[in-house]
C-alpha cells in the first residue's frame, strides 16, 4: 500500500472519545472531549463561531498516534455563559484555554493545533503562559483584519437580524466557497438554528474584530517560546500573506508553509492537507 493510500485509510477510521465532560471554569461551563491514550498531547483550538466538529476528520487521522483534546468556546457547540455579558474577551478565551488544558492534564511537550481566530487565542496562551506548551500549528492567523474580512464584516452587520440564512451565504461566498457543499449547508442550518443571543454575540465578535490593535501591540509575541508554524492557504481571501510574513518575523521561532489548492478553510476544504499537519507534528 502506498504511503497516500495507508493515509487515506487511516483518516476514514472512526474514532471515540476516551472521556468527555463539562468544566466549570470562571463564569462558564465548558464543553471537552478527549481522544486517544499514547502519543504526545495534542489541543485543537476553535475558530469562530466553530465548534468540535471542525475536527472530525483531524481526530480521525491522528488519535492512534497522539492524546487530542477538543472543546468548545462559550456560544459554541454545548458550551456556555454561566454568567455575565454573552461576549467573552480575548483574555477570557486565553483563560478558557489555560483552563482546559489544565483540567486534562496537558504537559509542557504539548503541541496546539489551532485556527483562525482560535489561532489568536492560542497566540495570547502561549505569550501569557511560554514554556506551558511545545509546538504551535496555525491555520489562517494573522494580525489584522484585511480589507475583504472588514467588507464582509459591515455588511453582514447592515443586514437585519432574521436574515439568517443570507448571513450566512455572506460568510461562504466571501471565504469559503472551497468548502465541500455539506459542510456549506451546515453553515447555514447553523445560523438558521442560532439564538438570538448567539448570533448577537458573534455580531459583537465582529465588532471587536474590526476595531482592535493589530496583534503585536496587543500582546508580546516576542515572549512565545514554542515553536511555530504558520499554515496559509494559498487562495485565502481574507488573510493576506505579507501579513502572515509580519507576524512569522514577531515571534522568535516561526516559519510559514502557504498551502497550494486551498482558502481559509484548509483541512476542511481538502482532507490531504492534514499530511503537512503530520509531518510537522513528526519533527
Amino acid at each position: 500500500m502506498t504511503s497516500a493510500a495507508s493515509s487515506a485509510k487511516k483518516t476514514k477510521q472512526s474514532c471515540m472519545p476516551l472521556a468527555k465532560g463539562l468544566l466549570e471554569a470562571s463564569r462558564f461551563e465548558i464543553a471537552y472531549r478527549i481522544f486517544g491514550d499514547k502519543g504526545r498531547h495534542l489541543i485543537c483550538v476553535n475558530g469562530a463561531q466553530q465548534s468540535m466538529a471542525m475536527w472530525q476528520t483531524f481526530v480521525r487521522r491522528f488519535c492512534r498516534d497522539y492524546r487530542i483534546v477538543l472543546f468548545d468556546f462559550p456560544n459554541q457547540g454545548k458550551s456556555r455563559v454561566l454568567s455575565g455579558p454573552a461576549n467573552v474577551s480575548l483574555d477570557e478565551q486565553a483563560a478558557i484555554l489555560s483552563a482546559v488544558a489544565k483540567a486534562t492534564g496537558l504537559d509542557q511537550e504539548a503541541a496546539i493545533c489551532a485556527a483562525s481566530w482560535g489561532g489568536i487565542i492560542a497566540l495570547v496562551f502561549a505569550a501569557k503562559y511560554p514554556g506551558r506548551v511545545k509546538k504551535l500549528i496555525l491555520a489562517s492567523v494573522g494580525t489584522k483584519p484585511n480589507k475583504k474580512l472588514v467588507e464582509t464584516i459591515k455588511k453582514g452587520f447592515s443586514m437585519d437580524m432574521g436574515r439568517r440564512e443570507e448571513m450566512a451565504q455572506l460568510l461562504i461566498d466571501s471565504f469559503g466557497d472551497a468548502l465541500p457543499e455539506q459542510l456549506k449547508r451546515g453553515i447555514v442550518s447553523q445560523f438558521r438554528t442560532m439564538t438570538e443571543e448567539r448570533l448577537r454575540a458573534f455580531c459583537e465578535h465582529g465588532s471587536f474584530v474590526i476595531s482592535s490593535r493589530k496583534l503585536n501591540e496587543v500582546i508580546d509575541l516576542g515572549s512565545i517560546k514554542a515553536k511555530t508554524v504558520l499554515l496559509r492557504g494559498a487562495n485565502d481571501t481574507i488573510i493576506d500573506l505579507d501579513d502572515v510574513k509580519f507576524l512569522a518575523s514577531q515571534i522568535p521561532d516561526c516559519s510559514i508553509k502557504v498551502v497550494s489548492g486551498v482558502g481559509h478553510f484548509l483541512h476542511m476544504e481538502r482532507e490531504d492537507v492534514l499530511d503537512i499537519y503530520a509531518d510537522i507534528l513528526a519533527q
